[in-house]
């Protein structure tokens, strides 16, 4: 299918590696124009250089960009114009107690995975609607439903980014710009990957055997019975990118490998 984004420019944030690094691949093999941001300079450089090599005919650009560091993300915002795609999917996570929760990590988690979406889309989105033509997506997960106990602070951040982009589509009505939200369920991303290593090394299972008993503990209804990949997220997300599909706005569609039962959306 052609999902017309030829000659389309899209920014991805947090895009050197995992789901962001997915979407970007699936935008620049529809010939969109992708900028992708990473928070450290030489691996936004190394993942520019993958993706050319991939896509030696696609237009790609790198900006290096700490969402935690308000200066970066003003530099960050003053280079970008006339962006047809936002895909806010940048976001950090840990596994952490309740009662451990310090006052500065709800703030650090907080500028990171929702108000890196809200200045991007205050930065971007007046100039979509003029042109009457855009799309927002953010990249949630099902933690903002279904709240972790061991990481409710992170769960907070991504309820949070589901009523932003519900909010933001109001903003949207009667024009051809959209603003959706992707419900990701537990993927294996490089972040991910790394800390079920660690926990499989201290254990001393192997690693498949650590993915398989997660998946159990934590989504046990779950249809798909393992880990999602970063491009079966990537997938949807290049559809909503799509004039395609114009008819969806305001949504929050599920990724998440189907049977969450306390899903509401």
């Amino acid at each position: 299918m052609n999902l017309k984004l030829e000659g389309k420019k899209a920014f991805i944030s947090g895009s050197t590696q995992g789901i962001g690094f997915a979407i970007a691949q699936q935008l620049l093999n529809e010939k969109a124009e992708v900028i992708i941001n990473g928070r450290n300079e030489e691996k936004t450089n190394l993942a520019v250089q993958k993706l050319k090599a991939e896509f030696p005919d696609a237009i790609v650009s790198g900006i290096k960009a700490d969402f935690s560091n308000k200066e970066e993300v003003s530099n960050l915002l003053s280079k970008l114009d006339n962006i047809d795609i936002l895909i806010n999917n940048v976001g950090i996570f840990e596994l952490k107690a309740f009662e451990d929760i310090q006052e500065e990590d709800w703030y650090k988690i907080f500028d990171i995975n929702v108000m890196s979406g809200i200045l991007l889309s205050q930065k971007l989105l007046p100039k979509m609607l003029e042109k009457n033509s855009g799309r927002i997506i953010f990249i949630s997960s099902e933690s903002g439903v279904n709240i972790p106990g061991n990481m409710i602070h992170y769960g907070m951040t991504k309820a949070s980014m589901m009523a932003v982009s519900n909010g933001l589509s109001k903003l949207t009505k009667g024009t051809e710009v959209t603003v959706n939200t992707i419900l990701g369920g537990p993927t294996y991303s490089d972040g991910v990957a790394a800390t079920i290593e660690h926990i499989a090394s201290l254990q001393n299972i192997e690693v498949e055997q650590m993915k398989s008993a997660i998946i159990q503990q934590t989504n046990p209804d779950s249809l798909l019975q393992r880990f999602i990949n970063p491009d079966e997220i990537s997938s949807l997300a290049a559809y909503l990118s799509s004039p395609l599909s114009i008819a969806t706005n305001g949504s929050c569609l599920r990724a998440d490998g189907g049977g969450f039962k306390n899903c509401l959306i």
